[in-house]
């Protein structure tokens, strides 16, 4: 990034950019219409490196960047409990705004469904003073995790910093349905509500505030929200609350229950994970499956945590050694837990076909193939998965380098697939790799061309093809 994004960026619309630059763009629409999306993505990262503020080019660059990674089978689930933070997270963007951008960029580059490279975005563009793409971050991670509260909360006070009372309103609505009786929700309704009444020049008239509002119901509920004790504070009055009561009974399940459920609300993890092992030590916690569980999920859920606070330090320093090699044991440990449980949770419900593909991504990924394909195998049974599973088959049947059963599986895939996305591609080009790998040239080439002809930007295909002609 240059010298000028130290300073705040105004947000710009598209007319107020170079006519040139509008020509650019004005084709990466047109080319995310035919499906090239390198090129949409390769101009929009260009005209925001000199605008950054200018949100209809970032919003165009999204839709690329998840229309890419659209089809492709991730190995990791959605992160549990990926909104960790009840508020903005604007301590690095004041500092460093334009290499905390630049770092969130390069994040949702590789991956644009990374909460902490959104999050980031986020701190980074209040820190240049960037109001809407604020918002645009925080509805990026809202549309991940539509029930996440933390996520709701910020977007709500997103809008609210960029003007948007009326949608600033609907967060808080959906807020409270939710939790009806959400402090922080009743909180952010009542000041959508008075930012939407100044807005629209009423604050100045006569009458009290009760008669500013729309009506009499929304009135006692707002001034109600006034009144109520902030969310962290209420939360951590009842976890005392609950230690107390304890003290006098300590075999209460319930208790723990209640402090573990605490800890939860003000993300602290570790001390739920505590209070979980102590009602398990007892012998009615033993039996409790519902425990077992919870602790599970905590302690990954902790490992998640981890690994996204470690993602977002290599995105700042990808050259500490360290820093990679701590990533890479995170990712170690976490797959090892997903794997076990997803290996219980099939042992639990054999016929469930679509934890069995996940069970089979996940062998894959830890290079257990044989166990991998049988997993696959069963998969195959779900229509809603059956042609990545046959397409999943055949890469482990590759990776187990029996290639001729592997060819059979991705042409059955390739003729099942009717439309040239890139899932057809990859199924074609994992199987020309097949034939290259049995030294059919003639037959791979073959493959390879049906790629090159609709999308000759796909992975290595143009060099493949020049290659064979050249030869």
């Amino acid at each position: 990034m240059g010298s000028f994004m130290t300073s705040p960026m105004p947000e710009v619309p598209v007319s107020s950019l170079d006519p040139r630059v509008q020509k650019q763009i004005e084709n990466s629409q047109i080319a995310l219409q035919r499906g090239q999306l390198d090129y949409v993505l390769d101009v929009t990262t260009q005209v925001l490196k000199n605008a950054p503020g200018c949100l209809p080019v970032r919003r165009l660059q999204r839709v690329a960047q998840l229309r890419q990674i659209a089809g492709k089978t991730k190995l990791f689930a959605k992160a549990f409990g990926s909104v960790t933070q009840a508020g903005f997270l604007f301590g690095g963007g004041k500092k460093e705004p334009s290499k905390l951008l630049e770092a969130a960029e390069k994040m949702l580059s590789s991956d644009p469904t990374s909460v902490p490279a959104l999050k980031m975005l986020a701190d980074a563009a209040h820190g240049l003073d960037l109001p809407e793409t604020v918002a645009f971050a925080w509805e990026a991670i809202h549309e991940l995790h539509p029930a996440d509260r933390e996520a709701l909360l910020n977007l709500g006070e997103a809008y609210l910093a960029a003007k948007r009372p009326k949608d600033a309103l609907r967060a808080a609505d959906e807020l409270l349905k939710l939790k009806p009786q959400d402090g922080d929700g009743l909180a952010l309704m009542r000041k959508a509500a008075v930012a939407q009444t100044t807005d629209k020049g009423n604050w100045e008239e006569k009458g009290s505030f009760r008669d500013k509002l729309k009506d009499e119901a929304q009135a006692v509920m707002l001034e109600q929200a006034s009144k109520v004790v902030t969310s962290e504070e209420m939360t951590q009055k009842l976890i005392d609350e609950a230690l107390e009561r304890l003290k006098a009974q300590p075999d209460n399940l319930n208790h723990y229950r209640s402090i573990v459920d605490g800890y939860k609300k003000l993300n602290k993890l570790e001390q739920a994970v505590e209070y979980i092992r102590k009602a398990r030590s007892l012998p009615a916690g033993a039996a409790d499956t519902t425990l077992a569980k919870q602790e599970s999920d905590l302690q990954t859920a902790i490992l998640e945590r981890r690994i996204q606070e470690i993602e977002a330090q290599v995105a700042l320093s990808p050259g500490d050694a360290a820093l990679v090699e701590s990533l890479a044991k995170a990712r170690r440990e976490f797959a090892e837990i997903q794997l076990a449980e997803a290996k219980s949770f099939v042992e639990r419900y054999p016929n469930d076909y679509g934890a069995r593909f996940t069970l089979a991504n996940l062998h894959y990924a830890a290079g257990d193939f044989q166990n991998a394909i049988a997993n696959y195998q069963q998969a195959q049974k779900n229509p809603k998965v059956r042609i990545q599973a046959i397409t999943g088959m055949g890469k482990a049947l590759k990776a187990r380098k029996m290639f001729d059963l592997a060819v059979a599986q991705f042409q059955t895939a390739k003729g099942e697939l009717q439309v040239m996305d890139d899932l057809k591609k990859d199924v074609i080009y994992e199987l020309a790799s097949c034939f290259e790998s049995m030294g059919k040239k003639n037959e791979a080439i073959a493959e390879f061309k049906i790629i090159y002809s609709e999308d000759i930007g796909f992975r290595d295909v143009a060099d493949k093809i020049n290659a064979f002609y050249s030869s």
